[in-house]
């Protein structure tokens, strides 16, 4: 039995915290101490409560020492990973990173990476990480540390730029959810049961929430060439991928999507957006595919509204209150994440895992700038992660991604040297406001930073809200 500590930065979360708990729970060969840290002090105390009640829980095979910290240097002290999943901010700023546009005609759909919405959370969430990186350094080095919080891409660049002998890496599901599209071709189009997406092996590359699949084969099937069959039955009407859901229950669930938007890119590119929709259109112009709330209706996704997540808050709240006081057992089992898994490969527990991971470029995506993050298969073994060079994508998708990872390294830099101006070009340059004059996105920025302005001011300087 391998014991380690896991210091969990954000360790109050209402909703990552129980996937990551209930995993560790299963993870035969692991044990030992779960630091929790949270600003919210309350909110990690709930969390430990619910992780004794998973140690109770019959089901669990290893059992962990959940402990709170107010203290981020001795959360950190000793560890061997280091979990980062925070809401910069909270949802009333991000009301004014997603709401505020709307005046403008320019509507997100999820407004945490990129976008006007994208840059504000970044602005918000850098400084943080800055931190993060200087602590890491401090009181555990040479620790993996596992990011999870948007915008990905700018959390993990922050990280390396800060530390750069950092063991750093970013997290996310969304190819996993393309993957399980696959599957749902092989079914249809192939007429055998529905595989298991560990099964559909793929070769993908970009940014985060916004990476392509530019192979994929099941048991030697190109899978690309029978997708055209099966988006020529569902184009019109959508098909929801999800296990556990039928393929229109998209239609009413804000989380959800068709998959109208990957399916029109694959007819134009021939390649697979690898993102759920609701990610991909912010990704683009905006007349492209969320010019109005109309044409959201037309491409089968949704605008999450941030009244939404507050309300889906108070209700993960208060399943965390009833799963703490035993009112409500909590299910233990293996969710779909591989976190778990890739701390295992890491720790040489088992044989070298490939998986999909934010890392810094270093040839990896010969197209895209060097330092920069991209999103590629990297190899996962016994202290070492090795990025996989990916197949280079078609010109055309490249120049769209391109111009995001630009946009991205102009953010952060302009963030990192507290340059309103710099980040102004970065906001104005977003695919989302390619309808904004010049004037218009100015007000715009200005009226965004002054939403969220307490949460800036600890971090900039004075100078930079006279720009504002």
């Amino acid at each position: 039995m391998k014991n380690i500590k896991i210091a969990y930065i954000g360790g109050g979360s209402k909703a990552w915290a129980r996937v990551f708990m209930t995993d560790l729970a299963l993870a035969e060969g692991l044990c030992g101490e779960i630091a929790l840290y949270d600003i919210d002090v309350p909110a990690a105390e709930l969390n430990k409560r619910i992780g004794d009640r998973i140690n109770e829980n019959p089901n669990t095979i290893s059992k962990w020492n959940y402990k709170v910290y107010t203290e981020i240097g001795e959360a950190l002290d000793g560890a061997d990973f280091v979990a980062c999943s925070i809401l910069p901010g909270t949802f009333d700023e991000m009301e004014g990173d997603v709401h505020l546009p709307e005046k403008y005609g320019v509507y997100q759909s999820v407004g945490d990476t990129v976008g006007p919405g994208g840059v504000l959370r970044a602005m918000r969430t850098v400084p943080i990480y800055e931190s993060f990186a200087r602590e890491i350094k401090e009181h555990c080095p040479n620790a993996w540390v596992i990011n999870l919080t948007n915008p990905m891409t700018a959390c993990t660049k922050t990280l390396y730029d800060v530390f750069p002998e950092i063991k750093a890496f970013g997290c996310c599901h969304e190819v996993f959810h393309a993957q399980e599209f696959l599957c749902c071709a092989v079914k249809e189009v192939l007429g055998i049961p529905r595989p298991p997406r560990q099964d559909i092996i793929i070769d993908a590359c970009g940014v985060n929430h916004f990476t392509w699949i530019t192979e994929a084969n099941y048991k030697g099937q190109d899978l690309l060439a029978i997708l055209p069959e099966f988006i020529d039955k569902y184009y019109e009407k959508g098909y929801c991928e999800r296990l556990d859901t039928a393929p229109d229950d998209f239609k009413n669930d804000p989380f959800l999507y068709g998959n109208k938007v990957k399916m029109d890119l694959f007819k134009r590119f021939g390649v697979l957006a690898a993102a759920g929709d609701r990610h991909l259109v912010e990704f683009m112009n905006n007349p492209w595919y969320i010019g109005d709330k109309e044409a959201v209706e037309k491409w089968l996704y949704h605008l999450t509204t941030v009244a939404y997540r507050k309300q889906d808050r108070i209700n993960k709240i208060n399943q965390s209150h009833r799963i703490a006081n035993g009112e409500e057992k909590i299910e233990v089992k293996k969710s779909d994440e591989e976190v778990v898994e890739l701390m295992k490969a890491l720790l040489g527990l088992i044989p070298p895992k490939v998986s999909n991971a934010n890392t810094v470029n270093v040839g990896q995506m010969p197209d895209l700038p060097l330092g920069s993050v991209a999103e590629t298969n990297c190899v996962f073994s016994q202290n070492s992660l090795k990025p996989i060079t990916a197949k280079r994508l078609p010109p055309d998708v490249n120049a769209l991604v391109l111009r995001n990872a630009q946009n991205i390294e102009n953010t952060y830099y302009g963030i990192k040297n507290r340059d309103f101006d710099q980040i102004f070009e970065a906001f104005v340059n977003q695919p989302l406001c390619s309808t904004l004059s010049l004037d218009d996105a100015r007000t715009l920025f200005k009226d965004m930073i002054g939403a969220t302005k307490g949460y800036l001011e600890p971090y900039y300087p004075d100078r930079f809200f006279k720009g504002a």
